[in-house]
Parts: structure tokens; C-alpha cells; sequence
């Protein structure tokens, strides 16, 4: 088990995107944060089980190039559907 708060590993990551795999479905899923905002319980749940149960609180660290800050997970995930790069994380 992971530590809560922590990102999933890269298996877990080819597993929590298997069923969003397909590019609508991560825009859907884009569309409902943007529709709703991150305090969804929906859009929460995904974030909860993208990192373990717990969403990350302040500052978020990415190992995206020439992007490596982001002042939450909120800002991390609308910059990944923003930017339509769905499957990148942190």
C-alpha cells in the first residue's frame, strides 16, 4: 500500500487511465471538472484515488519540462485538460 497523498506508481497510473484511455473519455472527464470545479465529489474521487485517498494539498512538484509548479492539484489537473495532455502526472 501506498503512502495516502503520494501519486500512484506507473502501473497504477496505466490502471486508474485504463478506463479514460480513450481521448473522449479524459475530455469528459476535463469537461465535468470545468463544468463543476474540483470540489465536485465526483472530480474529488478521481483525484482522491489518483493519489491514494488523499489529494494533495499546496504546491504540486511535475516533472513536466519547462512547467514544474503548480500551486495545487486543482491547478495541476485543469492544466492537463487545458493543455489536452490527460495522461501526463506529477
Amino acid at each position: 500500500a501506498q503512502q495516502p497523498g503520494t501519486p500512484l506508481s506507473d502501473q497504477e497510473y496505466r490502471q486508474f487511465f485504463r478506463s479514460l484511455r480513450a481521448t473522449h473519455r479524459a475530455s469528459t472527464a476535463c469537461h465535468l471538472r470545468a463544468l463543476y470545479g474540483c470540489q465536485n465529489p465526483l472530480v474529488r474521487r478521481l483525484d482522491e484515488y489518483e493519489n491514494h485517498g488523499v489529494i494533495p494539498e499546496g504546491p504540486i512538484c511535475s516533472e513536466l519540462p519547462g512547467t514544474l509548479f503548480f500551486p495545487d492539484f486543482c491547478a495541476f489537473s485543469f492544466y492537463r485538460c487545458t493543455t489536452k495532455r490527460y495522461f501526463i502526472k506529477v
